[in-house]
């Protein structure tokens, strides 16, 4: 641990804040850091000790990274004091900025910690606030009422580009999307086939979407991993071609297409999904999309209560090996069913030190998954978001792959 570092109420940051962060942690992870370390040991007031119950490569991926959230500390004292309801009122961290005030849905205030380690913050106060229309978050950039603007699409996006004094900024993030064939194991299914999925994939114009809905920020891709992961693979492309997706369907004995059901998706990415449900249905494969509230979507996602096709949506970081576990092989918690050669070498690769040859194995499975055309991703999603006049750094960017405004210390407004 940095020796100096102070959470918001002045008290050291120290290993037995971290030992008590990890033993606390509830997120999506939580099972499978605790079913694979063993101990978590102070060593000394800026030093802690992990001893794993077996070797694993990916240990800080997970616990290091926002792959998982796991490794964020909190005080173990103050909480302990307030008690959990005491901390979601008043939380305290060791960030560039203090909490002030939250209004749940409407706004969250932070003022600069003078204190931070790394520099004092340019701007002494942040407002966060939370405004779902994307027309209303334009306006407020227009009227001077924020600074910085996240999300625009579309004749939005190109309003920004015609006013005078805004700019615009899209940011490549490593969220990709795919579309998830969940019924491919099912023998009688139309997805059983793989010439189907191939189908699929070749019916997807993702280049017009990208026009349309990011004005061409997004990156296309092959593959549900991200291409700035370590250990990705760069599969070839599947090539728009309308005509070989129905020649493909037919060869596949539905030469008038077929109805695929469902197409579920988070509410937030309907538009994508909507998009995306219009090739394929000119192409014969016919779908409804039933958008979800997030919450809800990644829920019945997770518990495997859907059916039929899901546009799938992941901004995790890791690496190959994290999203192929999420994804891809057995057990993950996305995982409608799986194939046993890539769930071999999932294994393999887990237990294998020799970075080159756990390359390879990670190679190999994304190979078969492109082989398999297990998925039709469709891109790297580019949020297009825009700022005023008054931001001399909007923190866009700054960080390769995320999505938003940071580090915030580095935020800074013309003239201060």
């Amino acid at each position: 641990l940095r020796q100096g570092a102070k959470f918001h109420n002045g008290d050291p940051v120290t290993a037995d804040d971290v030992k008590f962060s990890f033993e606390r942690y509830r997120g999506a992870a939580a099972r499978m850091l605790k079913e694979r370390i063993a101990t978590v040991e102070p060593v000394g007031p800026h030093r802690v000790r992990f001893r794993l119950k077996e070797p694993w490569p990916d240990f800080m991926t997970y616990y290091g990274t926002l792959a998982t959230g796991a490794g964020w500390i909190v005080p173990r004292k103050y909480l302990e004091k307030v008690g959990d309801d005491g901390f979601k009122r008043a939380p305290v961290g060791a960030g560039p900025y203090r909490f002030v005030s939250y209004n749940p849905g409407i706004e969250l205030v932070l003022e600069a910690h003078e204190a931070y380690w790394r520099k004092v913050p340019s701007v002494k106060r942040l407002v966060l606030k939370s405004v779902p229309d994307e027309a209303t978050r334009l306006a407020m950039l227009k009227r001077g009422e924020a600074d910085v603007v996240y999300l625009l699409q579309g004749e939005l996006a190109t309003e920004v580009k015609r006013t005078p004094g805004l700019t615009l900024r899209p940011t490549p993030i490593v969220s990709t999307h795919w579309l998830v064939f969940l019924d491919q194991w099912d023998p009688k299914s139309p997805w059983a086939d793989r010439r189907v999925r191939l189908a699929a994939n070749h019916a997807i114009d993702r280049q017009a979407i990208n026009e349309a809905i990011t004005l061409g920020s997004s990156r296309i891709t092959w593959s549900v991993i991200p291409q700035s992961f370590d250990f990705f693979w760069q599969p070839p492309a599947y090539a728009y071609d309308p005509a070989k997706a129905k020649q493909l369907l037919a060869e596949a004995g539905y030469p008038k297409g077929f109805d695929a059901g469902d197409l579920w998706c988070d509410a937030a990415t309907a538009t994508m999904s909507e998009a995306t449900a219009g090739y394929l249905q000119a192409a014969g494969i016919r779908a409804k999309v039933r958008p979800l509230e997030r919450a809800g979507f990644f829920k019945s996602y997770q518990e495997k209560k859907l059916k039929n096709l899901v546009y799938s949506i992941s901004g995790a970081f890791g690496n190959a090996a994290t999203r192929i576990e999420t994804f891809v092989a057995a057990g993950g918690p996305y995982v409608y069913g799986s194939y046993p050669d890539i769930d071999g070498l999932f294994r393999e690769q887990g237990a294998e030190l020799d970075r080159k040859r756990r390359e390879a194995m990670l190679h190999r499975i994304q190979q078969l998954v492109y082989d398999k055309a297990m998925y039709a991703p469709v891109w790297e999603l580019g949020f297009v978001h825009a700022h005023g006049p008054r931001v001399a750094e909007s923190g866009l960017g700054l960080i390769t792959g995320w999505a938003f405004s940071a580090p915030y210390e580095d935020v800074k407004l013309k003239g201060k």
